[in-house]
């Protein structure tokens, strides 16, 4: 310790973000010394010198894991945030995930081919972001949204098999799992149908289950239809790893002697409900405190009855006969103990509101296997729905899906029928993939724009270049999108994609690290020839 004394005083002076180089003499533990949770637990440096390179400001809050600092100032200081172990972790496991899709994309024919930033803004969805020309002073190009045109155009080009993992552009509100720049795993295949595509992301969902949660996909992943996603889980995007499955009896509630469900049954409503085994832990409090969580979705309020050994009790009970109690309850499956919670409103409205608060009540009564990795596909979109504020019908994936063949007669006659050739990827209550097979017929792509209210004119003007593209012999292709930072949000076991990109924005879109979005000076603009409006409440 003595011929130490110096450098152990030197070593004592530094701080915990001190960058420092230290030469000794590497030489392994005594056994009873070895610390099995340090990666080097098993070593030890007697140090000869040591050399301070850079001395470490006071740091805004401990680098550490779990560390209690407002996320704000996280994403402030995001450099020192991701000197933590756990965001370490999370930049490994999506460094992993690129990898992985690189290599089983390449290993299955895939070609990697970039498409343009700067493209024609094609306004269909979210808001474009804008970025003008200098050049050509008064035009704008947009950043893309997607590739979606660019790869059907590949396509169209002779590339049987096309992947890029794409950054993409919104300028939409956004939330936990939203950001204004996010990725894309997007890829594109010639003369496939539905199956094709299926088989291809299932492999490559094993492979990345595989390799990164160490768990083995049971292959063909179940199918569910659009409607009975809707029906059983109140949404289209179900969580699997837990039951409580929403229960239909609005044909018995058509006949019931409640005349609130009965009126709601019988003037085309629906009346739907949720079973909890367990009813003991819901006080009078407790579903009030529900009931006001449902009417923060849009419903008028919750029922509910609780399942004794003779009939229900409290809540809506008195309402039913004894012979209603039982049908109800057999058909809920619910046994003595149980508590049964119920909606009746608007079909669309009793399943959105179930289904939300199936999810809410799946985490509190901590009825979710965390550990599970539960896929599956949603398939048979309605093609079009109609938009009460446009007034006409608007396409729920994008206007280049193809409808199934089956219902193409009913295009004209009966449009909201029509089934998709659409399929989105669900992981863990998570939409992580969506996709379809493409219109490639340029007679039917301009039916679909007549149905859509889209004019000649405009359809030339937004996707012209596209329309005749197909016209010189397009074959049959489809393709799917993945959310890539969702993606790896789940297989890192994050709530937020923020914490698997390495310098996120906030909600609001900013960029608390280097102040993004700034003002730019006037001479850039008149480069540019804009000029800013003044407006007072900005």
């Amino acid at each position: 310790v003595d011929e130490n004394a110096e450098l152990y005083q030197q070593a004592r002076s530094l701080g915990r973000e001190d960058v420092i180089a230290v030469t000794g003499v590497v030489q392994k533990r005594p056994d009873e010394m070895i610390n099995p949770k340090l990666p080097t637990g098993e070593i030890e440096i007697t140090a000869q010198s040591l050399e301070l390179l850079n001395k470490a400001k006071t740091t805004p809050f401990e680098i550490e894991d779990h560390v209690e600092a407002l996320e704000d100032l996280k994403l402030q200081y995001r450099y020192l945030d991701l000197r933590r172990p756990e965001m370490q972790k999370s930049m490994v496991t999506r460094h992993a995930l690129y990898q992985i899709v690189r290599q089983y994309l390449n290993e299955n024919k895939f070609l990697e081919i970039e498409t343009p930033y700067l493209i024609k803004s094609t306004p269909e969805g979210a808001r474009d972001y804008l970025v003008p020309s200098r050049v050509n002073k008064g035009r704008f190009y947009a950043l893309p949204q997607s590739p979606q045109t660019y790869k059907q155009l590949l396509m169209i080009s002779g590339f049987d098999r096309y992947y890029q993992i794409v950054r993409c552009f919104r300028d939409e509100d956004l939330r936990a799992e939203r950001q204004p720049e996010f990725t894309q795993i997007d890829l594109e295949m010639s003369f496939v149908d539905e199956e094709d595509v299926y088989s291809v992301v299932e492999g490559l969902m094993a492979c990345i289950v595989k390799e990164l949660l160490g768990k083995d996909l049971r292959l063909p992943l179940l199918r569910l239809s659009y409607h009975e996603a809707m029906a059983r889980f109140g949404t289209d995007k179900p969580d699997l790893r837990f039951g409580l499955e929403i229960s239909d009896i609005t044909e018995l509630a058509k006949k019931c002697s409640f005349r609130v469900f009965a009126d709601t049954a019988n003037s085309g409503g629906r009346v739907a409900g949720l079973c909890i085994e367990d009813g003991s832990q819901f006080s009078r409090k407790r579903i009030d405190q529900l009931t006001d969580l449902v009417k923060t979705y849009g419903g008028k309020g919750l029922a509910t009855a609780k399942v004794g050994e003779s009939g229900w009790e409290g809540g809506i009970a008195k309402f039913f006969k004894p012979e209603e109690m039982t049908e109800i309850t057999q058909a809920m499956s619910a046994t003595p103990g149980s508590i049964l919670l119920f909606v009746a409103d608007k079909p669309e409205v009793t399943l959105t509101i179930l289904g939300a608060l199936r999810l809410f009540l799946g985490r509190e009564l901590q009825l979710i296997d965390e550990d599970a990795a539960a896929l599956l596909w949603v398939v048979d979109f309605p093609l079009l729905e109609f938009s009460e504020e446009e007034q006409r019908h608007v396409s729920r994936h994008h206007p280049f899906t193809s409808p199934k063949e089956e219902d193409i007669e009913l295009l004209e006659s009966d449009p909201e029928r029509v089934k998709a050739k659409a399929y989105d990827l669900v992981f863990n209550g998570y939409e992580v993939a969506g996709g379809s097979i493409r219109i490639h017929n340029s007679n039917l792509q301009k039916k679909i724009f007549d149905i859509l209210q889209i004019s000649r004119e405009e359809a030339e003007h937004k996707f012209g270049f596209l329309l005749e593209a197909l016209q010189y012999g397009a074959p049959p292709h489809g393709g799917i999108a993945f959310g890539f930072d969702r993606l790896a949000m789940i297989i890192a076991g994050k709530s937020s994609i923020r914490d698997v990109i390495a310098f996120p924005k906030t909600t609001r879109a900013l960029s608390l690290m280097d102040g993004s979005p700034t003002q730019v000076d006037e001479k850039q603009l008149e480069e540019l020839g804009l000029c800013l409006i003044k407006n007072k409440k900005l």
